[in-house]
């Protein structure tokens, strides 16, 4: 495909929206929606067989969602997905991870979003305080075991697609290493 036009229709400091003009390869023309965000991090901790997750409302869904701890810097701001991680760890749930594992990379909508995720494990965790964004001030935390984490995501208590992927990217690590 070839962009033959690009006209941005929304932006904030979270993402922009833009329509693009495209020809197909047979030469054929229609619009393309793209939302443009930040790269982002998840972070899977774990203690032993405990995981660290955080509880928030989503306002799309009208409802609140366990997850891993996640999030892209402000302003569309770039940055080295491993510095988003621990920034990520730290403002969520005030711990800090001595080691920090890279899982991989995801697209998670590529059919509409031109961003990726880079999912790590931290382990080796000390606690302190939280540095919550202001969104982020009705959120809670708490540890789980191995066993609740799976029972949350096979009863679809746990529906953040970004959490299920980054879960599955640790199991895939688990086999192999």
């Amino acid at each position: 495909m070839e962009t033959i036009d690009s006209r941005e229709v929304y932006s904030n400091a979270w993402m922009t929206v833009r329509e693009d003009a495209i020809r197909r390869a047979d030469g054929s023309t229609s619009i393309y929606g793209v939302v443009d965000r930040s790269d982002f991090a998840v972070v899977v901790p774990r203690e032993g067989e405990r995981f660290h997750l955080v509880e928030q409302y989503r306002y799309p869904l009208g409802r609140r969602s366990w997850e891993f701890p996640a999030g892209s810097l402000p302003d569309r701001t770039a940055a080295e997905p491993i510095e988003i991680a621990h920034r990520e760890l730290r403002e969520e749930t005030g711990l800090r991870a001595a080691s920090m594992t890279y899982l991989g990379e995801l697209a998670p909508a590529p059919a509409v979003c031109s961003n990726r995720g880079h999912y790590f494990l931290a382990t080796d965790l000390t606690e302190g305080p939280h540095e919550r964004e202001v969104e982020e001030q009705d959120m809670r935390s708490a540890w789980f075991t191995r066993a609740e984490l799976e029972s949350m995501i096979g009863s679809g208590v746990i529906i953040d697609a970004d959490t299920v992927a980054a879960y599955t990217l640790l199991l895939f690590h688990e086999r192999t290493r």
